[in-house]
């Protein structure tokens, strides 16, 4: 089992609360930040402009992602460019489609040639890895965010999509592919064999990090005083 400093691929913290968020920032082992509408509803969150000014005056040498809020394309262009005014560190999430199904290529490639770096998300194809690349060609910096955790989640083996979508990408060296949804940590080693740029993973589960490479007889013993220890809590018995 490798170290987490032994990899290659870039681990970024996936979450809206601004605390965790800011003490993140502080490990050496996090090197960007994303976050998402769903993220910051359960995080309570009310005003998104003063959410990401707050997160982005401490945090200014990594990227951070803030994804447009609008399913109208016009109006997505409107606050993509308001986002990307933010700071030179910010990606602007741009879902590859709205709510209808209508494809968001052509605003994607209208925002590459306007110097907006973008995170395209929500993508779950190999055809939308393609489209979303194709739109990229000329773009700065960007990011394409596969949800292989969702993928796995249907059943399906999101590893040889990965292979493939970084295999599409690859002629550009200004993209980078990235794992998103992560499930559990060993999901950073299987994006890193695949050939995953970037991976992000839940504040909840970097948590774990400090398991990575844990000897397991000693795992065992811990779990068995947990359980142990919990039962004694309970007030468990059997008479």
């Amino acid at each position: 089992m490798k170290n987490i400093s032994e990899l290659k691929i870039k681990i970024c913290a996936d979450g809206a609360d601004i605390n965790s968020m800011l003490e993140w920032q502080k490990n050496p082992a996090i090197k960007g930040f994303t976050t998402n509408p769903t993220l910051m509803y359960k995080a309570g969150i009310k005003n998104y402009e003063i959410f990401a000014k707050e997160i982005l005056d401490v945090i200014k040498d990594k990227p951070v992602s803030f994804e447009v809020l609008s399913d109208d394309f016009s109006e997505m262009q409107r606050q993509a460019l308001k986002i990307a005014s933010w700071g030179k560190n910010v990606y602007v999430k741009i879902p590859i489609v709205n709510t209808a199904g209508k494809s968001s290529v052509d605003l994607i490639k209208t925002l590459a040639h306007e110097g907006v770096k973008q995170n395209v998300t929500a993508v779950m194809t190999l055809e939308q890895v393609r489209a979303a690349t194709e739109a990229l060609q000329e773009s700065p910096a960007a990011i394409i965010s596969v949800f292989a955790g969702r993928i796995a989640d249907t059943g399906r083996d999101p590893v040889p999509v990965m292979r493939k979508a970084f295999n599409i990408m690859h002629p550009y060296p200004q993209l980078e592919l990235l794992w998103a949804s992560s499930r559990e940590l060993f999901n950073i080693f299987q994006a890193n064999e695949a050939g995953c740029h970037i991976i992000t993973v839940a504040h909840d589960l970097l948590k774990k990090l400090d398991l990575v490479g844990k000897d397991l007889q000693k795992l065992t013993l811990e779990t068995v005083k947990t359980f142990y220890d919990d039962a004694m809590k309970a007030g468990l018995s059997l008479p």
